[in-house]
């Protein structure tokens, strides 16, 4: 039960602040080019991971493990944080994220075909439930021109995402995964900066309080903590379960793009809800039923005794 509580808790702060992230990033884009900014905001949040990570730095065996810290850096977050805040600059927050949050349903099925996990008729049609939910909330969630760039780019983001999750889940056991975590952060925080140093002007970005604020904001909660509650939560449990609950991000990031940005809302987020919602618990109920079998098998066997 505590076990359980905990993860509840974890999966609440990381819905929240991921939900955040996006409208605060398109407000931060104001202030500074894509690529600067991605580089900036990870690189600082992975050398935070790096000072929590030093009392264990006997794990780190970066002359051994490098490869595996360079391509997760690459997919999770060079790729995945550049590919999504240059899309940011071409859709509203909330749809863009709405999209990317076809994450889930790609992860659910590459974790059936590279990690093994179960793959049964429910929760099946809960993925494909998410999917219909994620490409409702994106149809007509926000109001205002959609770019068809902006939406390959949020696929794009999605799939980056999947695969990095996927590759993290498969060498878990070889690494530690706090080191993991700093490493791959840091290591796409310098890909960014070196891509962003080179497209683009530093003079550009404005450095004033509100971007300051968002930048921080972000590099500490979002990123460090948040990747880092992320794949702790991915390591302890099956991948695809984790993702489905994150579903819900985009429903946050649509509430405080509202809140923060003025984007509209329509029913199709109403729709885009319930079908999330039905989604996670097609995904989640099977599993929750076998283990009340198991138990009660168990009580039965112990009542015989």
């Amino acid at each position: 039960m505590p076990r359980q509580k905990s993860a509840v808790f974890l999966l609440t702060f990381l819905i929240l602040v991921w939900g955040i992230n996006w409208p605060l990033s398109k407000i931060a884009l104001s202030y500074a080019p894509p690529l600067l900014f991605s580089g900036i905001r990870t690189v600082i949040g992975g050398v935070l991971l790096i000072l929590i990570a030093l009392p264990k730095a006997r794990l780190l065996q970066f002359k051994k493990l490098w490869p595996v810290y360079l391509s997760s850096a690459i997919l999770s977050i060079a790729l995945y944080y550049g590919v999504q805040t240059i899309g940011l600059k071409y859709v509203p927050a909330g749809l863009f994220s709405a999209i990317v949050f076809l994450q889930p349903v790609l992860l659910g099925i590459f974790s059936w075909m590279w990690l093994g996990e179960e793959m049964h008729r429910q929760k099946m049609a809960g993925l494909a439930l998410g999917f219909l939910g994620v490409a409702c909330l994106s149809a007509g969630g926000l109001t205002g021109s959609i770019s068809l760039l902006g939406i390959l780019l949020a696929l794009g983001t999605a799939l980056c995402w999947a695969l990095g999750t996927v590759y993290m889940k498969r060498n878990a056991v070889r690494v530690d995964m706090l080191w993991m975590t700093a490493m791959q952060i840091t290591l796409g925080g310098l890909i960014l900066l070196a891509a962003g140093s080179a497209a683009e002007p530093w003079k550009a970005i404005r450095w004033n309080a509100g971007f300051v604020a968002v930048t921080l904001f972000i590099s500490i909660f979002v990123i460090a903590l948040g990747w880092l509650v992320y794949f702790k939560l991915i390591n302890e449990g099956e991948a695809g379960k984790v993702a489905s609950y994150t579903f819900l991000v985009p429903l946050v990031s649509i509430a405080s793009s509202v809140l923060f940005l003025n984007e509209k809302i329509t029913v199709n987020l109403v729709i885009g809800l319930v079908l999330v919602v039905i989604s996670i618990l097609l995904v989640n109920l099977r599993i929750r039923r076998r283990t009340a079998a198991v138990t009660a098998g168990y009580e039965a066997l112990e009542g015989g005794k």
